[in-house]
């Protein structure tokens, strides 16, 4: 038998939407496209990466406990609720591969964090979505509710929401998790220390949640990759049965201990972004250009028709910002960084505008 030209994937594969993010060349430009820490980590991150680079320590394989055991007292969790991960993204990953089976239903929203869909439709999950209220893209919290049912398997939601920036209050996320309470519930939080709200208090009155955090925004470790999902002790034992043993590397796991005992440097970063994002929708108030008030560390403005064509001019002066006019016709994201980098942003966008 002559073997086939090329092996087929599974079926689920060939339907998955390709993520490719317009990553290219970022180096030396005002970066406002990825919702990243702009200014960088605290310098004690810094320092434990310089005293962890030793040849012994790169040789072996990482061990977790003490770094687990550090995080669990940051975050107030005990240890057994806590699993390290390779970012947001793998604890995605771990939530859908440990529950959600081939044609299970999984619920998201749209648009939102586009990984949510990637790694459901890996799984063959048939994908339920709710749109975000027009005009305002506010958070559809009767509609969601509405479309879970029996067969709901997982419901994956960021809060707040990544691009609209419209997040739910704490009410609304147990109305959430009472009506899917037979399914999984993902909470992201990559945005928390931005908005203050929470749900890993709620850990231990339902057993249906899961929650996920970042180092990659607020603490600025988007290179190294790691994050934390948190849930009861028995679904975590469960998550690391399809997590791979090793998926956070040793230096990650420095870093993030070291980004969090900084906590001087986390408290002012956030106050800064807080008040160039003040600023920005004051100058986009100015120009009259439309936006969506947001709970997070970026803004989405409409600018109509104009969309692609300015995000690539803004790029030829060196600013990048995020296209979005793809999902919601017209709208540009843009990161809020320093005060003085939404200053330069705005006379840019006024010189263009």
């Amino acid at each position: 038998m002559n073997p086939p030209d090329i092996l087929s994937p599974r079926e689920a594969v060939r339907h998955i939407d390709p993520y490719v993010p317009p990553t290219g060349e970022r180096s030396g430009g005002l970066r406002l496209d990825f919702n990243e820490n702009t200014v960088g980590c605290s310098p004690l991150v810094l320092e434990s990466l310089r005293a962890a680079l030793d040849a012994s320590t790169l040789s072996m394989y990482p061990a977790y406990g003490e770094a687990r055991q550090e995080l669990a007292r940051f975050f107030c969790v005990p240890p057994g609720e806590l699993l390290l991960t390779n970012g947001t993204d793998e604890a995605i990953q771990v939530v859908v591969n440990t529950y959600v089976a081939d044609r299970d239903e999984v619920v998201l929203l749209r648009p939102s964090y586009a990984m949510y869909r990637f790694y459901c439709q890996g799984a063959g999950a048939a994908v339920r979505e709710v749109a975000y209220r027009l005009p305002d893209l506010a958070f559809p919290l009767e509609e969601l509710l509405r479309t879970i049912g029996p067969s709901t398997r997982a419901v994956l939601i960021a809060n707040p929401n990544n691009p609209t920036g419209t997040g739910l209050e704490l009410d609304g996320i147990e109305e959430l998790l009472k009506a899917a309470a037979h399914a999984a519930v993902l909470i992201d939080e990559a945005y928390f220390e931005f908005c203050g709200v929470t749900t890993l208090p709620l850990l231990s009155r339902y057993p249906n949640l899961f929650v996920s955090r970042t180092f990659s925004k607020a603490y600025g470790l988007a290179a190294l990759r790691v994050g934390c999902l948190f849930s009861r002790p028995e679904n975590i034992a469960c998550l690391q049965r399809v997590q791979s043993p090793y998926s956070v590397n040793a230096l990650a796991a420095a870093a993030a201990c070291a980004a969090t005992r900084d906590r001087t440097y986390l408290r002012e970063y956030v106050a800064e972004v807080l008040r160039a994002r003040d600023l920005l929708c004051r100058g986009l108030d100015a120009l009259r250009i439309p936006y969506f008030p947001s709970r997070a560390n970026f803004v989405l403005m409409d600018v109509g028709p104009r969309a692609r064509d300015l995000r690539d001019r803004l790029r030829e002066q060196g600013v990048l910002v995020r296209d979005r006019s793809y999902e919601l016709p017209g709208c540009l994201r843009v990161t809020a960084g320093s005060e003085a980098q939404m200053s330069c942003f705005i006379a840019r966008l006024k010189s263009l505008w």
